[in-house]
């Protein structure tokens, strides 16, 4: 395979502008894997109990995908970026007023809503500022910063909650600090102007046309999964090397940055070797490693089980981006209808709850089998996309 120009010259300027936009989010989200043991322990709730952070978040997504699709189908790209951070910000600062956990839950679910407009906005406009061939590899850079910015909450956050022992920080200190910083950035973007893409076909298509694509239909499964498995691991990781005796919660959340870097420089690799090597056959690849670290970490192996649950962060990197890209490939017109629904995949969020049942009721190995049965629909979404690529 050629190797082909990540973007264009005329684009480099609104594709770096917008790939900033990535930390932010992972930023957002990341907060909440530490967030759920630090509720756990100062509030004396359940695992079950304090997945509902997760479940509220992820639910804003679902609720607010479409809306936001038709938002951006008619307002353009920039608006749709410029409003969410706006909602965002507003759900970040919400915190400072707040004590209460169902308090903290309606924040983080404007919050959620906020991220729905961003990143529905975001991941196809970047997949659209470049050649084609390289959309999958252009988005996997993007979504290097949301690693980037998903290690930078985990250390940031967990130094300040669990310094010294220290188990009652108020969290209202950094989503004060974020919401601040978020609506600084929303009005630097009403200013900035971004080129709107237009597709050479007709526009008159919506999310009908859209649902009658099997391929389409397939990717948004295997990103559902996706989501599962990856928001389900990342939300347990501290509960799990807590659990077992292994660590303290410091620790543990220093560690869980550790998964993030590895999560992050998976990401430069993936997008750096999908310059050379087909999106499909890179996707298969890491299938397969996930799907055998899950295998491996659910044995109960002791520290091997751990070495590889951190290896399978590696594996799982490019996951996101490159499904995401597969699944609105030559979509034209309907890439922003498409685009709104792949957006309700973190609902996967929500699986979050049944591990952390299974966490509560049985051994701190048996949960894995949940990402491990969503990385086989991954892996099997990926075997059939080679096999309709080398037709």
């Amino acid at each position: 395979m050629k190797k082909e120009r990540i973007t264009y010259s005329r684009y480099l300027t609104p594709f770096v502008l917008v790939t900033l936009l990535f930390f932010l989010w992972g930023f957002a989200r990341a907060i909440l894997d530490v967030l759920n043991k630090h509720f756990q322990d100062v509030m004396d709730i359940s695992i079950t109990r304090s997945a509902w952070i997760q479940v509220t978040t992820y639910l804003g997504y679902f609720l607010m995908a479409i809306p936001a699709g038709m938002f951006i189908r008619r307002y353009g790209y920039r608006n749709g970026v410029v409003l969410g951070l706006s909602i965002f910000g507003l759900g970040a600062l919400a915190f400072i007023p707040i004590s209460s956990f169902y308090g903290f839950l309606v924040a983080l679910f404007i919050i959620g809503c906020g991220l729905t407009f961003l990143e529905t906005a975001a991941n196809p406009y970047v997949t659209e500022l470049g050649p084609k061939a390289t959309s999958a590899s252009r988005l996997n850079l993007s979504q290097t910063f949301n690693g980037m910015g998903s290690f930078m909450a985990t250390l940031l956050v967990g130094q300040f909650l669990y310094r010294d022992g220290v188990e009652s920080a108020d969290v209202a200190v950094p989503y004060g600090i974020l919401g601040t910083v978020v609506l600084i950035i929303a009005i630097f973007f009403s200013r900035v102007r971004l080129p709107e893409i237009k597709n050479d076909y007709d526009s008159n298509q919506g999310l009908t046309s859209v649902l009658r694509n099997r391929w389409f239909l397939f990717g948004s499964l295997a990103l559902l999964c996706y989501e599962i498995a990856e928001i389900s691991i990342n939300s347990y990781f501290m509960n799990f090397v807590t659990d077992t005796g292994w660590m303290s919660k410091l620790m543990a959340s220093r560690l869980v940055s550790l998964a993030l870097i590895i999560f992050m420089g998976g990401r430069f690799l993936g997008s750096w070797i999908m310059s050379v090597v087909k999106a499909e056959k890179m996707l298969l690849f890491c299938a397969i490693g996930t799907v055998s670290c899950m295998t491996i970490t659910l044995l109960d192996l002791g520290v091997v089980s751990l070495v590889f649950l951190v290896l399978n962060y590696l594996f799982e990197a490019i996951m996101f981006p490159t499904i995401f890209s597969l699944a609105i490939r030559g979509l034209g017109p309907q890439t922003k209808s498409a685009s709104s629904l792949l957006m309700m995949t973190p609902i996967g969020g929500c699986g979050f709850l049944l591990m952390g049942f299974l966490a509560d009721h049985t051994t701190p190995y048996i949960p894995f089998i949940l990402p491990l049965a969503a990385f086989l629909v991954v892996l099997v979404y990926a075997a059939m996309m080679v096999k309709r690529s080398s037709i």
